[in-house]
């Protein structure tokens, strides 16, 4: 069997060897680690009544939920299912918990959102205080499930699906029902504070269309940050 080396990131807790590339799937991983890092710095450093800086907020958290709703559907609704059928009863084990961990982030996400919804349109430092403590909770929650799939749910796609199936996995994760300013924003997010070694190979292995839309769009993604978190602390 072909060992493809596979990337290692900041934060990552693991990359399982096997015959498929996972660039994609840990780079996307460091996308949702960062932002995790930035919304609690965001929360913490934002004051209550600072409404201009929550709406930005709100609307980037809306655009980070986009893109884990789309990255955790792809999961349980076509690799997580392949792979059950290959599986041994510790391997279903770790499939069930990834769906299960999914369900048990979702309403901490959603109670964020409230959070950020809420100041979006006034200022209320208890609201703030609360979304404080729910964004910390909903990090460390997503950071385990993360380190979870990296350690466990990873090695079983290396054991189990031939790089032709990991393509058509790959495939599917690219596509979705984006509108245009998501997608505009898709490369960058995923490319923004990338190692420049982890840049190049995901260039590489994406192609042309990826390194247009990063040369478009970086500068304007990076501007919109420094803005969207100029309170971060």
């Amino acid at each position: 069997m072909t060992t493809t080396t596979q990337l290692m990131l900041p934060g990552q807790a693991a990359a399982p060897a096997g015959p498929n590339d996972l660039t994609g799937m840990f780079v996307i991983h460091h996308a949702f680690r960062r932002d995790l890092r930035a919304f609690v710095a965001a929360v913490t450093g934002t004051p209550a009544g600072d409404t201009v800086s929550w709406r930005a907020l709100h609307d980037r958290w809306r655009l980070f939920g986009t893109f884990l709703h789309h990255h955790h559907t792809t999961e349980d609704e076509a690799i997580w299912p392949l792979l059950l059928s290959r599986v041994d009863e510790a391997g279903r084990e770790t499939l069930a918990a990834m769906e299960a961990e999914h369900h048990e982030i979702d309403p901490l996400l959603a109670a964020c959102g409230d959070g950020f919804a809420t100041l979006a349109t006034h200022g209320d430092e208890d609201v703030r205080a609360s979304l404080e403590v729910r964004m910390v909770a909903a990090a460390e929650r997503l950071h385990r499930h993360l380190a979870h799939e990296e350690t466990e749910a990873l090695v079983l796609v290396q054991a189990h699906l031939t790089p032709a199936e990991w393509e058509v996995m790959e495939e599917k994760s690219a596509k979705g029902s984006y509108t245009f300013r998501e997608l505009m924003a898709l490369v960058p997010w995923i490319m923004y504070g990338l190692p420049v070694e982890a840049q190049r190979r995901l260039l590489k292995l994406a192609g042309p269309t990826l390194a247009l839309l990063w040369r478009v769009n970086r500068r304007g993604f990076a501007r919109r940050e420094a803005a969207t978190f100029r309170s971060a602390v």
